[in-house]
């Protein structure tokens, strides 16, 4: 595939340097092209030597082959990331002062904008007005992430990571293509990410450290691999995925309610969220002082439902829909984290069961994780496949290739 990589001034241009590895890490021939601000960030030798062609900004650059309209014409998508507030003017006006402007003119395949800016830029109702006259002209601009930005400021305008601009661009050329089908088209799949919050009082809560990333990396993978996705998503905060439904809860039995409804016809069900394990016996209508308990509150816990046995159960002997389970552990005297793993494994009689360890810094919440995919062999011991360290987009591959082949097996 012919990718041209946009490149505008910002911070964020150095993540441009990734996506455009992971591009040509795929096999695609990508053309970077920087705009003059984005050259003060990352040189033209980077992104020659990255790329494997010539860099230029600009139209007058080998014009003999008339560039600022060859390049837009001959590719199959272009990606702007970062995209800042100027450019994404530039584009909303139909402005065309260098050769990225030009390109995007004059191409005629899907268009990617991935923003990055502060957020007072992002939110600026000039932004907001450039941006829905790009959406109205079939221009895909993706929301940013909220996050740490420039300097101390945090806040929505974070430009998005590598693997997942990458991710939903590829997408949507794959869905343009209706000769290559996604490997999942025509599937219903039904992802579960983030953890359960069990309300106390007005205030509190009992819940864990899940940020739902890889949950919502599942859910992009999915709907890149042609899936119809349903992401019942607990409690994070994270941007939605391009293609995908979303079905917002808060607490476990919530979740299992959103579940079981979404999956009546799914064909596969991964419970990558993280639903507590208990709940309080009795909510508080008010705000628990620390008088109401003298020097000891005690608070009576209820266990909740387990998702994953109740999925199995209600599929008796079916083998649809396919469901996949979560097991984060640490170990103890009582066995290492694959010894419980395992025993998870087989208590829950799930089909596939993902294990990643967890403890402070580990997996909850970081971008990269290693993960042991088990399968049912048909023996005893299940079959262990070890994924990473790898970011989570490449760790969600891994779990839809082992989705994908149990649904080609039965």
């Amino acid at each position: 595939m012919r990718i041209v990589l946009g490149v505008s001034g910002g911070i964020a241009a150095y993540k441009a340097c990734l996506l455009l590895r992971r591009f040509t890490e795929a096999g695609h021939d990508v053309t970077v092209i920087p705009t003059a601000a984005a050259l003060r960030f990352v040189g033209a030798p980077t992104w020659a030597a990255l790329s494997g062609k010539p860099v230029a900004d600009d139209v007058w650059t080998d014009v003999e082959h008339v560039p600022h309209v060859r390049i837009g014409k001959a590719a199959d998508l272009v990606v702007v990331a970062p995209a800042t507030t100027d450019l994404i003017a530039k584009a909303a006006h139909g402005l065309a002062d260098d050769l990225l402007t030009n390109t995007l003119l004059t191409a005629r395949c899907p268009i990617v904008f991935a923003p990055a800016m502060h957020t007072e830029m992002w939110q600026h109702p000039a932004t907001v007005a450039n941006v829905a006259t790009l959406r109205e002209r079939g221009v895909h601009v993706m929301d940013p992430d909220s996050g740490r930005l420039t300097g101390v400021d945090t806040g929505p305008g974070r430009l998005r990571e590598p693997e997942e601009i990458a991710s939903y661009a590829l997408g949507l050329v794959q869905g343009d293509e209706a000769s290559t089908p996604g490997p999942l088209a025509g599937r219903h799949v039904v992802v579960s990410a983030g953890g359960t919050h069990e309300p106390i009082d007005p205030v509190r809560f009992i819940g864990n450290r899940s940020s739902g990333k890889q949950g919502y990396a599942l859910a992009s993978v999915a709907a890149e691999r042609g899936a119809r996705v349903t992401l019942v998503s607990a409690n994070a905060s994270l941007s939605a995925p391009a293609g995908v439904d979303i079905v917002p809860v808060e607490t476990t039995l919530e979740l299992q309610q959103a579940v079981m409804k979404a999956g009546v016809d799914a064909d596969a069900i991964v419970m990558a969220a993280a639903p507590a394990d208990y709940r309080s016996a009795a909510y508080t209508d008010h705000k628990i002082k620390k008088t109401d308990g003298g020097d000891d509150l005690t608070l009576r816990l209820v266990e909740n439902p387990d998702i994953v046995k109740g999925l199995v159960a209600e599929r008796g002997a079916s083998t649809r829909p396919v469901i996949v389970s979560f097991a984060a552990e640490t170990g103890d005297a009582g066995g290492s984290v694959m010894d419980h793993a395992r025993a998870k494994f087989a208590r829950k009689g799930s089909d596939i069961q993902v294990v990643n360890e967890v403890g402070p810094g580990v997996t909850f919440g970081q971008d990269r994780a290693a993960i042991h995919i088990l399968t049912r062999a048909g023996g005893p011991v299940p079959e262990d496949t070890q994924v990473g360290p790898a970011d989570k987009v490449t760790l969600a591959h891994a779990v839809w290739d082992a989705v994908q082949q149990h649904l080609d097996n039965v």
